[in-house]
């Protein structure tokens, strides 16, 4: 008989130790291992957890951010390196499945990407997501990434895939993880108080999850980071106002959708904290029954979705000599 995975899951809400790598990868294995002494099997981090989010690009000018950019990209990280080292044997350690947002620092020297790592319970860094299109005011930080990192893993509690905040609302995206099997997804965000006055972050955030959970019926860990006093207190070295525009209630949603979309326990909204939730995947069998985009709820004579997995090339090198002396 299949027997599939139970497990609990926690999910951070957190900020990072801002613009600082290895403060940030020793609260990173410190959470880790709290998370793991609490009995949770995976702990789901947010977006760009390390080492910060650049909220500069929202409230100050281009050439204001520029210094702020520089110092995100010398505390951002090479994957694999020393930092994931020491993410990956606190993961061992602890027996534990981690999903981390990170800045990855690309080949060309100033390069950044904001990246998902996939690392099981044996320390292994199994996988990366970059995210693939940064969103809005992003993209003065990030280079998109491309379909190679579109990919669900397969671990001992199942198989998980992760996207990065608003690659969360790309339906192609999401369907693409869905149709290789996956029944667990991370998606992991940043606290955005900077948005219009009428979007409600928090509530946004759960829309999103609870779509994902509903149309694949599979189960959403969501993990958002927060603002501390300390990064608004940096801003306003720049900006003196920065406090009343990185202030806002309902910027912040940590917690678990259901194979039905439903919330699962009570979330956190804004607060620093970790919540946790007991994952049983047979909860995604019969829901299955009434709608199967996969199977037998979808016409795939009709539509047809091609995904281009091929790694992005900056270059070609072509050899244009056709004499066989060199």
């Amino acid at each position: 008989m299949l027997d599939l995975p139970k497990f609990k899951a926690a999910a951070v809400q957190a900020s990072s130790v801002f613009l600082d790598v290895d403060a940030t990868v020793e609260k990173s294995c410190a959470i880790i291992a709290e998370a793991a002494r609490n009995g949770a099997s995976l702990v789901a981090f947010p977006e760009v957890f390390v080492a910060g989010y650049p909220y500069w690009n929202w409230i100050m000018t281009p050439i204001q951010g520029s210094k702020w950019y520089e110092k995100l990209y010398l505390n951002s990280i090479t994957v694999p390196g020393p930092e994931t080292d020491r993410l990956c044997e606190a993961a061992k350690e602890h027996n534990c499945h981690v999903v981390i947002g990170v800045n990855e620092r690309g080949q060309s020297m100033g390069e950044i990407y904001n990246t998902n790592l996939i690392i099981d319970n044996k320390g292994k860094l199994i996988g990366k997501h970059r995210k693939l299109v940064p969103t809005w005011a992003e993209k003065l930080t990030w280079t998109g990434g491309d379909g190679s990192s579109l990919k669900v893993y397969n671990t001992e509690i199942g198989p998980i895939g992760t996207l990065a905040c608003g690659e969360n609302t790309n339906t192609l995206a999401r369907y693409a993880l869905l149709s290789q099997g996956e029944l667990i997804h991370v998606a992991n965000y940043i606290s955005l108080p900077v948005a219009p006055p009428d979007y409600n972050m928090a509530e946004a955030i759960k829309i999103r999850a609870a779509a994902h959970s509903f149309e694949g019926k599979l189960f959403t860990i969501v993990s958002c980071s927060t603002i501390t006093k300390e990064i608004i207190d940096e801003m306003k070295e720049d900006v003196p106002n920065a406090e009343e525009l990185l202030t806002r209630k309902n910027s912040a949603f940590t917690g678990f959708l259901g194979p039905n979309g439903a919330t699962i326990g009570e979330p956190l909204i804004d607060d620093e904290g970790i919540v946790y939730a007991d994952i049983d995947l047979s909860k995604c069998i019969q829901p299955k029954q009434m709608h199967d985009i996969l199977g037998h709820y979808n016409r795939f004579d009709i539509f047809d979705l091609r995904v281009n997995t091929a790694p992005k090339k900056n270059i070609t090198f072509m050899d244009g000599d056709t004499s066989e002396e060199k």
